[in-house]
């Protein structure tokens, strides 16, 4: 028995030392500290720690400045490793739950910057796709992300560059727009090259292709016979573009 005795103690003492628990080392830090750290990491570009570093701060200290600034960070950090769509839905919960924050502005900004970037390329090889497979979506969002911080946040320090883009975003829509009416067009699809059109002239005015689209607007009504409205169209081309002749 007491052999028995002493060869399950052992065991048991065996069995502890093999289960030793991991010493998780961020275990008395303060949120002072955890937001330091994440701070530095970001700084350091090691995005998957800072991530880390960043929710377990909110998951431990969920009330707070250091907890509201964790949500904003977190997004950039997701944003800089490469993971739009964990950036959108870390802003689009920061926005939710702080309408009001000083970094609200930032948030939309950040949000027209990921849906940009994501987008940017897509005219670049528009030509060589098939139109019906062509997504506007990803150019869209970006668009109105930045339109909604100009028009509600004029002052912010964010504000001239998101000008900047929705400048460029309104040519490469429109332009975008035109290449399916030209495409529309080609295939004597009147009504859709009217709507395109019409989509173009409310939607991107100040746009690079307006005069090129109220051309071929015209010609699209005249092609189906709207005598009035290739008219009106036609009193649109000569009072802004004929003048001159």
């Amino acid at each position: 028995m007491r052999f028995i005795i002493y060869i399950t103690v052992a065991i048991s003492l065996a069995a502890c030392g093999g289960a030793r628990e991991e010493i998780d080392p961020t275990a008395d830090w303060s949120v002072e500290k955890f937001y330091l750290e994440a701070r530095s990491e970001l700084a350091n570009e090691n995005y998957l720690t800072a991530i880390e570093y960043y929710e377990t701060l909110e998951s431990r200290f969920p009330f707070g400045r250091y907890a509201t600034q964790a949500q904003i960070d977190v997004a950039y950090a997701y944003y800089k490793f490469n993971e739009p769509e964990s950036a959108l839905t870390a802003l689009d919960r920061f926005i939710k739950l702080h309408p009001r924050d000083e970094s609200v502005d930032y948030a939309y900004y950040l949000k027209g910057l990921v849906n940009f970037e994501r987008g940017g390329t897509i005219l670049d090889v528009l030509v060589e796709r098939d139109l019906s497979q062509f997504d506007r979506n990803l150019l869209l969002n970006a668009y109105r992300d930045f339109k909604l911080l100009v028009q509600r946040f004029p002052d912010s320090k964010y504000t001239p560059d998101a000008t900047r883009r929705l400048i460029h975003l309104r040519n490469e829509l429109a332009r975008a727009d035109f290449s399916i009416a030209s495409y529309y067009a080609s295939r004597d699809a009147w009504v859709a090259v009217a709507n395109r059109t019409r989509i173009i002239l409310r939607d991107y005015q100040g746009s690079s292709v307006i005069k090129s689209t109220l051309d071929l607007q015209l010609q699209a009504y005249l092609a189906l016979g709207l005598e009035d409205l290739a008219r009106d169209t036609q009193r649109i081309i000569d009072l802004n573009y004929n003048q001159d002749s």
